[in-house]
């Protein structure tokens, strides 16, 4: 794959809390919806993404009752903004060539139904 799964993950995670902070399994959903089910993440992997961004300074997460350790929030940083746009522009060539292909080879396989 050209343009890297896990980097259109960081994409998409990023580009969800672009607005208002959300918290794992929110994402998750949100990724499913999104890609009508076609992309389903795993627990054991947008826990880790969310701590390696938040690491990164890209994300800062928050506690919903910090007492309790509830749910954990995740609000996009300045840094995560400008990260946010560089993997969006970065993407988008490959992100297009893939739809590009899918669609030959699907119009090949099928046909122009």
């Amino acid at each position: 794959m050209i343009w890297g799964q896990a980097n259109v993950l960081r994409l998409l995670v990023l580009h969800l809390v672009h607005d208002e902070p959300g918290y794992g399994n929110e994402l998750i959903q949100a990724i499913e919806r999104i890609t009508e089910g076609a992309v389903s993440v795993n627990p054991n992997t947008m826990y880790p993404l969310l701590r390696e961004l938040e690491s990164e300074g890209l994300v800062e997460g928050r506690w919903e009752h910090p007492d309790k350790r509830t749910r954990r929030y995740y609000a996009i940083t300045r840094k995560g903004r400008a990260e946010r746009k560089r993997l969006s522009e970065e993407l988008r060539p490959g992100l297009d060539a893939a739809i590009r292909s899918a669609t030959l080879i699907k119009r090949e396989l099928y046909g122009k139904r």
